[in-house]
């Protein structure tokens, strides 16, 4: 049985500031470094020590990735970073549609502002994972990448019941076991 911890990175200047980031990208604030400090310490506290440590190309994944684990390199993974909201990159979060009745997901809304689809999000964000599990010597990994992908992700391995017991805080922390090709979600680690 190998072991997944999936991070969302800590708090950013836009996070903030309340506007969209997506393939955008914003420092990580103070709080956020903080954040990640904890994150850290959990980690140290309970004797975990990953094999591996992965994150984002974005900024604000790799600098939360560094600072929670800097005894290892971190590898950088385009396939985990935050869903594109196209034209609505950096904008209000006000701005974001409202979900439709009976949907989870804001589906393809954005594909027409040059943005990706719901199911382009979920799909890359799950061959990304399954591949980098499926590597040897990898039993436990640490990956950080960003709120709107991760919800993505579990939506496709947890039901909609789980999903809402989960605070996706920033740094919050989701607990895989993973055997062939699934996922099986263990616990949420939220450190607010």
């Amino acid at each position: 049985m190998k072991t997944l911890y999936l991070m969302r990175h800590g708090q950013t200047l836009f996070n903030l500031r309340g506007k969209i980031q997506g393939a955008c990208d914003s420092p990580l604030t103070e709080q956020g470094i903080n954040q990640a400090q904890l994150v850290r310490d959990y980690f140290l506290d309970h004797d975990i020590i990953f094999d591996h440590v992965y994150s984002s190309t974005q900024e604000r994944a790799v600098d939360t990735a560094e600072i929670v684990c800097d005894y290892k390199s971190v590898m950088r993974l385009k396939g985990v970073k935050e869903w594109n909201f196209g034209l609505f990159e950096s904008e209000s979060e006000e701005l974001n549609p409202k979900i439709k009745a009976g949907e989870t997901s804001y589906g393809d809304f954005f594909v027409d502002y040059g943005g990706e689809s719901s199911e382009e999000v979920q799909n890359r964000m799950n061959a990304t994972l399954v591949e980098v599990m499926e590597k040897e010597y990898h039993h436990n990994i640490l990956c950080v990448s960003h709120g709107g992908s991760m919800y993505r992700f579990i939506q496709k391995w947890l039901s909609q019941e789980q999903i809402k017991t989960i605070k996706f805080t920033n740094c919050c922390i989701l607990k895989f076991e993973y055997s062939e090709g699934k996922f099986k979600f263990k616990e949420s680690i939220s450190q607010d």
